[in-house]
């Protein structure tokens, strides 16, 4: 059996838990094993007052490929939602490090998390669109509330790739770095929170999160329409075949 630290590596660096998704074979796609542990990971730190900052990596040359199309990502977590994160009411902060490329659920892992420094190895992209499905786990409305909305736009329909630098240059990524460096400018960002008094950051938190609220409920409705209509769609099935088929899509509109 996987045992926990062979999936996600979980480090206290003073009172920063670091997370290191490691299925860097599998390109850190996540199944229903890397959900659970993620979740149980991000409880720690929600539960422990002893840890005041969260940072969450990817093992590799890849942050996360998102949903491992071969096993599922598993059941929502009670308390974390979609990969143990994505619906997750936290009230310490938590910083996606990125290292190399987000796909996906990858980046909607990074739109989760409060804080982004990425390497300029990374990139964010969308590509579900490529595949005849649509983006499930919150990149629907969130994209468009970290980016300008055209820009936003521009990544849910072509499914191309933001790079790093244009990324930050757009303000989704606060702090830019070398390759190499994402985690140790994660952890010096930490430090800059750490000095603060952790009643305000917590319920700093918690009022953001209550503003966006009912936005988000609103977007989790929309997405769930808009997931509906696509899989009961011919092309979902078409993009489906041809993404296991390695070849072009023959899209019909239907």
């Amino acid at each position: 059996m996987t045992s926990t630290a062979d999936i996600l590596e979980c480090t206290r660096v003073d009172d920063t838990l670091v997370l290191t998704m490691q299925r860097e074979r599998q390109r850190n796609a996540i199944d229903a094993e890397l959900t659970a542990a993620l979740d149980a990971a991000l409880n720690e730190l929600d539960d422990n007052p002893e840890l005041r900052a969260g940072v969450l990596t990817g093992a590799g040359a890849v942050f996360s490929a998102g949903t491992d199309l071969k096993r599922g990502s598993g059941a929502p977590t009670a308390r974390g939602g979609e990969y143990g994160l994505v619906r997750r009411h936290r009230v310490k902060p938590l910083i996606a490090a990125v290292d190399g490329p987000a796909l996906g659920g990858g980046f909607e892992l990074v739109l989760a998390c409060d804080l982004v420094v990425a390497s300029t190895a990374a990139s964010f992209s969308l590509p579900e669109v490529r595949r005849g499905v649509i983006a499930a786990c919150g990149a629907l409305f969130r994209t468009a509330r970290a980016l300008p909305r055209n820009i936003a736009t521009e990544l849910l329909l072509t499914g191309e790739p933001l790079a790093a630098e244009r990324a930050h240059a757009l303000g989704l990524v606060n702090v830019l770095t070398e390759p190499g460096k994402a985690v140790e400018s994660a952890l010096e960002l930490a430090g800059r929170l750490r000095v603060n008094g952790p009643v305000s950051i917590r319920e700093t938190l918690r009022a953001l999160d209550s503003y966006h609220a009912a936005s988000d409920e609103t977007g989790w409705a929309v997405t769930q329409r808009a997931i509906e209509t696509v899989l009961a769609s011919e092309d979902c099935r078409e993009g489906i075949l041809a993404f296991a088929d390695k070849r072009a899509p023959g899209w019909t509109g239907r």
